[in-house]
């Protein structure tokens, strides 16, 4: 990473309050819901990879402060189902920065509802690209 992506991690760290976790910074905590569940009652995966998105994207705007698109995700195993009521955690982690594209690794976890630890349920690395007001890619850093 450059050391304007570098000083960028680091403040957005420091932005979280000190919650850096092993996994990642804490971008999004939710509870599961039965609107939300396949067929077999189970938790849908897409709708759990819409929350890997929108915190991959929450980060990706802090990084690029501004407009940017999915272009790829990589690498997603489902290790463990996830049911209706748990209480799922999403951490993103900034892997790299190119002049207009973004790698944040995001890994989630998912804990009972009444249980006092979780469990990893997946992860996986999504690449963005900043855009501009046009939708054509932008460099991330001006001037670079």
């Amino acid at each position: 990473m450059t050391d304007q992506a570098d000083n960028l991690a680091r403040g957005i760290e420091r932005a979280s309050h000190g919650r850096q976790q092993e996994d990642g910074v804490l971008v999004i905590r939710t509870i599961a819901m039965p609107a939300d569940t396949n067929p077999a009652g189970d938790i849908f995966g897409g709708w759990l990879m819409s929350q890997m998105d929108l915190a991959a994207g929450n980060l990706a705007g802090r990084v690029s402060q501004g407009r940017g698109a999915t272009v790829a995700v990589e690498a997603m195993q489902f290790l463990r189902p996830v049911k209706v009521g748990d209480e799922v955690t999403l951490y993103a982690t900034l892997k790299s920065v190119g002049r207009t594209s973004m790698r944040i690794h995001v890994d989630v976890w998912a804990r009972s509802r009444f249980a006092k630890e979780g469990a990893k349920v997946t992860d996986a690395d999504f690449v963005f690209v900043a855009l501009d007001e046009d939708g054509n890619s932008r460099a991330i850093f001006p001037g670079s």
